[in-house]
């Protein structure tokens, strides 16, 4: 048994060593996002499969029962090498599917993009689940029995009554005299984060860019959540205003119309302000697009917003630009120019889904 488990083992380390070897491929593709449940993610692996025997019948009725000691003799009908069927040209595929927490699916990104760990700069007081047995108590399970305590108490009872005999010594507990071992918690500063996804919607952004923004999306929750206890991500979406959403609208929702990027600003620091604020979180805000913006005054009133009231108040604040044929690409170029020197401003390009890891390492790279 203590074999099978470890030849089991040395297979499971295959497997992740397989993963390890094409996390780029699933870095730029949205495989994994359909397949990623609460705490782990399925990958399938094509052209490998656990190794196992199966016991039976032989279903061909042909048995192996023989005196032996010459050559090997084809079973079944027909010559040996002869085989049933027509012959066909690709080889065979097993695909095996592997269950693959996220954790180590984040400790993977890490490793691959280089990405340093996070110093958390907010905290929130959450009552930890852990803890130390360093109570007593007269109640409680059986399996958490204070032995020395119960038996001390057992026999102080005996020596009081005037049961004790020296020459006899015997002391049996009673229910009262149990006594129980309790876990003490309190309250622990915990660092809790907010990733605050901003997308435009309209009708220059099209399938294939939202695409590119929800595989984005997910590596950076799934490197987020691997630092922080406490992640919460609220999705915003705007054409000419903007609103909160839920995940599934996020990624699919398609409108026409202008764009005012500015809405989503807005709507953002005002969430930071009344819920998120800075001494308890931090704050994540991505926004994505593909450059176009309604107009220069609302460009300069978003660059306003960012150097005075957003930046002071985030880890960092991150413009993902998706290439786009009706996108002109011109906000990425303004807000280089106008805040190129701010520490806590990231933009990135991404022309294709091959410009996905690169836009990840610019964005978490910085460890803030």
């Amino acid at each position: 048994m203590f074999r099978i488990e470890s030849d089991r083992a040395r297979f499971r380390e295959i497997v992740r060593g397989r993963v390890r070897r094409d996390l780029k491929k699933y870095l730029s593709s949205g495989e994994l996002i359909g397949r990623a449940g609460n705490r782990v993610v399925s990958i399938p692996l094509p052209q490998i499969e656990l190794p196992r025997f199966r016991f039976g019948q032989n279903p061909s009725g042909k048995g192996g029962a023989g005196e032996g000691g010459g050559e090997g003799q084809g079973n079944g009908e027909g010559s040996a090498g002869e085989g049933l069927g027509s012959a066909g040209e690709e080889p065979g595929r097993h695909i095996l599917e592997v269950e693959v927490e996220l954790e180590e699916l984040a400790e993977m990104l890490g490793e691959e993009l280089e990405l340093p760990n996070i110093e958390p700069r907010g905290s929130k007081e959450i009552e930890g689940d852990g803890g130390r047995y360093s109570g007593i108590r007269r109640h409680g399970p059986d399996s958490l029995r204070h032995f020395r305590r119960s038996y001390r108490n057992a026999l102080r009872r005996t020596i009081a009554s005037g049961l004790w005999d020296p020459e006899a010594p015997r002391v049996v507990p009673e229910r009262d005299d149990f006594r129980f071992r309790m876990r003490k918690t309190s309250p622990k500063p915990d660092a809790s984060a907010v990733v605050f996804h901003m997308m435009d919607v309209s009708g220059s952004m099209g399938r294939e860019q939202k695409e590119i923004v929800r595989i984005k999306a997910f590596w950076i929750d799934t490197w987020l959540r691997s630092q922080y206890k406490n992640l919460e991500v609220v999705y915003i979406v705007h054409d000419a205003a903007a609103r909160t959403v839920d995940q599934e609208t996020f990624f699919h929702l398609r409108e026409s119309g202008g764009t005012k990027i500015s809405s989503a600003f807005e709507l953002c620091l005002s969430m930071i302000q009344g819920k998120y604020r800075p001494e308890d979180w931090n704050i994540y805000p991505f926004h994505y697009s593909d450059g176009d913006n309604w107009s220069a005054r609302d460009t300069e009133l978003c660059i306003s917003m960012l150097r005075d009231e957003i930046l002071p108040r985030v880890n960092q604040f991150c413009y993902g630009q998706v290439k786009s044929a009706h996108g002109s690409g011109q906000f990425k170029k303004d807000l280089d120019a106008a805040l190129g020197e701010e520490e806590a401003l990231v933009t990135a390009g991404i022309n294709d889904r091959e410009g996905i890891p690169d836009a990840i390492r610019a964005f978490l790279g910085r460890g803030r």
